[in-house]
């Protein structure tokens, strides 16, 4: 059982794969510190052994900004845009898209569902 990063990877799943479950780690990212630690990304993640998990926890260590560290640096990153109210800042407020979109007939990810302009009628009518 490999724990990176306060993360359980998952046994079945090839290490280039499991490594993605890292908030913070993509492919690209998997496979450019599975390069660095000198692992073979088609190896399962039960086949590791101690000393190549250890090599790519330390990689990530170092390098990467993942899991708890990057979550509240994003959130940061969010909470300065509000507090010095500008468009992405307010767009972010009011939970509508912040990148452009539009909204007149999508959007409805972030907008939630379409609130009912008339209430139900009465059974009885």
């Amino acid at each position: 059982m490999a724990r990176i990063a306060g993360v359980t990877l998952p046994p079945n799943k090839r290490v280039e794969i499991g490594l993605t479950y890292i908030y913070g780690i993509g492919r690209s990212k998997s496979n450019k510190i599975l390069e660095e630690a000198k692992v073979d990304k088609d190896k399962k993640v039960k086949d590791l052994t101690e000393d190549e998990i250890n090599r790519i926890r330390m990689i990530i260590e170092k390098r990467e900004k993942v899991e708890g560290e990057l979550r509240k640096e994003v959130a940061m990153n969010i909470k300065r845009l509000i507090d010095i109210g500008c468009y992405r800042g307010l767009r972010h407020k009011r939970n509508l898209p912040v990148r452009g979109q539009r909204t007149r007939s999508n959007a409805r990810t972030r907008k939630g569902p379409r609130g009912n302009l008339m209430k139900r009628r009465k059974e009885g009518r």
